[in-house]
C-alpha cells in the first residue's frame, strides 16, 4: 500500500524530548515501511524516518500554533495531490477540511485529543474520513461517528529495559498539570515513605496550578525533580522503578507512559480514569486504587509491589501494546478502507463531500 502520513509540525517525528502523537507515529510509519509499504511522511525536515521524507518546516514549530498547523497540512496536500497514494492518514483535524479537494483519496483520522464539542461537531461534517479513537473510554465519549474503530498505541518493546528487582524509588512522567496529577504523586510517595523521581515540565496553562500546588511540594526532601525526559533517560528510569504512579484528574485519551511503564516491567498505580481501566490489568501490569491513602498502601515497602512479577508484566505489555500489534491492526484497517472506496461508484466518490451525518 501506498500511504501519505501526515505528522505534526509542531516536533519532529520521533520526538527529541518527550512526546506522545509524535512518537506513535514513529512506530507506526517504520512498523509499515518493515512490512514492505510505500510510506511518505510529512513532517519536519529534523525527522528520522526510513520512509520517505517531505518537510516544508526545516524544524519543528513549538509552542503549537494553529496557523503552522495549517500551513503544514495545506502545503502536504499539495504534494499529495501531485503524487500517487492509496490512502491519507492524518493527525491532525485541520486535515479532514482539505479531503474536500481529493475525496477519490480515502482519509483515516487518529483522534488524539480528550473530547471537545466544536471539534466534535466539525467531525460530523466529514462522514466519509474514517475515524480512529486510540481507547473505548475515548471513544465512549467522542460524538457518535459513522466509522470510527479503536486502536491502542503501541510501542517497539525491544527499546526498552527491565529487571526483576527493582530500586526503592517510584516515579511520575508526564506534564506538570493538575490533570496529571503530579503534587497527589508526590503525596503518595511521602505517605509510603519512598523517594520519588518526577519527570516533566510545566505548560503555560499549568502555571497557577505549579506555583501553588506543585513548587512547594518539588522541594520536599523525599522529592528529585529531574524535568521533561526522552526515551533514553526514561528507559533506566522506569527500569529501576518500584512503580509509575498516576494519579489522573482527567479523562486522559490513552496516556503513552503507561505502557512504557509496563513494557519496562514496572508496574502502574493509577487512578481509574479515561483509559487506565482498559489498559491497566490488576496484578499483571499494576493496580488501580480510590485515593492517595490507597495509592501509599499499595507502593510501601512490604505491599502489594514486593511480590509483582515484573517479567510477566512486561510479556503481557508486548503481547497488548507492541509496534507488531499496532502496525497489523492499521494495516487492516487501510486495506478495508482502501477496498470499500474501490468498490464505490465513480459518482458516489465525488459527491462524498458533499454528505453530512446527523445523529
Amino acid at each position: 500500500m501506498r500511504i501519505a502520513m501526515i505528522s505534526t509540525p509542531f516536533l519532529a517525528v520521533p520526538p527529541k524530548g518527550y512526546g506522545g502523537t509524535e512518537l506513535v507515529i514513529f512506530e507506526l510509519v517504520e512498523g509499515l515501511v518493515d512490512q514492505g509499504h510505500e510510506v511518505t511522511l510529512f513532517a519536519t525536515g529534523d525527522s528520522n524516518t526510513r520512509a520517505a521524507l517531505c518537510y516544508l518546516y526545516k524544524k519543528s514549530k513549538w509552542p503549537p500554533h494553529p496557523i503552522v498547523d495549517l500551513n503544514h497540512v495545506t502545503w502536504s496536500f499539495s504534494q499529495i495531490n501531485s503524487g500517487k497514494f492509496d490512502a491519507i492518514h492524518t493527525h491532525s483535524p485541520s486535515a479532514l477540511a482539505m479531503n474536500r479537494l481529493v475525496p477519490e483519496l480515502p482519509m483515516i483520522y487518529t483522534i488524539h485529543h480528550e473530547q471537545e464539542q466544536e471539534l466534535s461537531e466539525y467531525y460530523l461534517n466529514f462522514p466519509e474520513v474514517h475515524y480512529v479513537t486510540i481507547s473505548q473510554n475515548q471513544k465512549s465519549l467522542e460524538t457518535p461517528l459513522p466509522h470510527c474503530d479503536v486502536i491502542h498505541h503501541g510501542l517497539d518493546p525491544s527499546r526498552f529495559e527491565c529487571v526483576d528487582v527493582p530500586r526503592d524509588y517510584v516515579c511520575f512522567i508526564g506534564r506538570f498539570s493538575k490533570d496529571k496529577g503530579p503534587h497527589t504523586a508526590i503525596d503518595a510517595a511521602g505517605k509510603a515513605h519512598l523517594t520519588i523521581h518526577v519527570a516533566g515540565e510545566v505548560h503555560p496553562d499549568s502555571a497557577e496550578f505549579a506555583g501553588k500546588l506543585l513548587k512547594p511540594r518539588l522541594n520536599l526532601p523525599h522529592v528529585k525533580c529531574i524535568g521533561c525526559v526522552g526515551t533514553s533517560q526514561k528507559v533506566p528510569l522506569l527500569r529501576d522503578a518500584r512503580a509509575l504512579l498516576a494519579p489522573l484528574e482527567w479523562e486522559e485519551p490513552f496516556g503513552l507512559v503507561l505502557i512504557e511503564a509496563m513494557l519496562s516491567g514496572c508496574p502502574v498505580v493509577a487512578y481509574p480514569r479515561g483509559s487506565a481501566p482498559e489498559l491497566v490489568e490488576a496484578g499483571v501490569t499494576g493496580y488501580l486504587v480510590a485515593s492517595v491513602e490507597e495509592m501509599a498502601e499499595t507502593i510501601k515497602k512490604g505491599g502489594l509491589l514486593d511480590s509483582f512479577d515484573r517479567r510477566r508484566c512486561r510479556e503481557r505489555a508486548t503481547e497488548r501494546f507492541s509496534r507488531t500489534r499496532l502496525v497489523t491492526n492499521y494495516s487492516a484497517l487501510y486495506e478495508r478502507v482502501i477496498s470499500a472506496r474501490a468498490r464505490q461508484p465513480c459518482a458516489q466518490r465525488a459527491n462524498l463531500s458533499l454528505l453530512s451525518y446527523e445523529r
